[in-house]
């Protein structure tokens, strides 16, 4: 079998093959079945791969555009009846179309619906356009609608998911580095550390423990560290000493201290045992 690859009329990469398929359509599933697949696709792999090379400048490696024509050209080849007419019009489509499912369902970062991403795709061309006679000004929402036919909500709907593409890491690299080789990274940026965050989780451990304590005892309790109240002021509130406040201030902290130690034991004891 040889197939024919040069046609006064015909571009480089659209070889006349309409008899091989005539001949792949006639064959059971096979190894010679399977050959001949595979000489079809190496035939007009050149064409998928000039389709793949249309959607070169949307951020994807064109080494993996160019995979993803060939999984569709795959397709189109197996999935052809020559009695409906010539295989290009039908392998186009469906090379094009496995593309666009590819940036659609892989390429983004964060899912966004099929029609934000047309928006996208349309608002990122007219600014390109635009750019091209406007020099370094920017166009306005209002000239992109004009130019692409779009409402200005569109307009602003696919400005938002141009940067929905791509996440930027944190670890990325927001300068060249100082005269001490320092650089920042976006990270170092984005939040910082509660100073008293620490101080919320201790008071929501010791929470259900101190409402298991002795009346007089949460009430000492309240009185040293939420009423600042010194424990000279506690005894005299409460007709004991001093002394007698230090004893009961020190028993109430060591039980909630320990039930919460046992309580974080318990917790982290599956983890060990795992």
């Amino acid at each position: 079998m040889s197939i024919r690859t040069t046609h006064p009329r015909r571009a480089a990469d659209t070889p006349d093959t309409h008899s091989d398929f005539e001949r792949l359509a006639a064959l059971p599933t096979g190894p010679e079945r399977q050959r001949l697949v595979e000489q079809l696709v190496e035939a007009w792999l050149p064409m998928a791969h000039r389709l793949a090379g249309k959607f070169r400048d949307r951020g994807e490696p064109l080494e993996d555009l160019e995979q993803v024509a060939a999984l569709g050209l795959v397709k189109a080849v197996d999935r052809y009846d020559p009695a409906h007419g010539p295989f290009a019009p039908y392998a186009v489509p469906t090379i094009v179309g496995e593309v666009k499912r590819y940036f659609r369902d892989h390429a983004w970062s964060v899912h966004v619906p099929r029609r934000v991403q047309e928006l996208r795709n349309k608002v990122r061309a007219g600014i390109r356009e635009l750019a091209l006679t406007q020099g370094d000004r920017s166009p306005t929402v209002a000239e992109i609608a004009d130019h692409v036919q779009l409402s200005e909500e569109d307009v602003l709907t696919g400005m938002e998911a141009i940067d929905s593409f791509r996440a930027i890491s944190l670890d990325a690299q927001l300068n060249a580095g100082t005269s001490e080789g320092k650089s920042s990274a976006l990270g170092d940026l984005l939040g910082q550390t509660e100073p008293r965050y620490d101080i919320v989780v201790a008071r929501e451990a010791v929470k259900p423990w101190l409402a298991r304590l002795p009346e007089r005892e949460r009430r000492i309790l309240h009185m040293r560290f939420f009423q600042d109240m010194t424990q000279a002021r506690i005894g005299e509130e409460l007709g004991i000493s001093q002394m007698h406040v230090s004893r009961l201030l020190t028993r109430a902290c060591r039980r909630v201290r320990a039930h919460v130690e046992h309580d974080t034991t318990d917790q982290r004891q599956p983890a060990l045992a795992a």
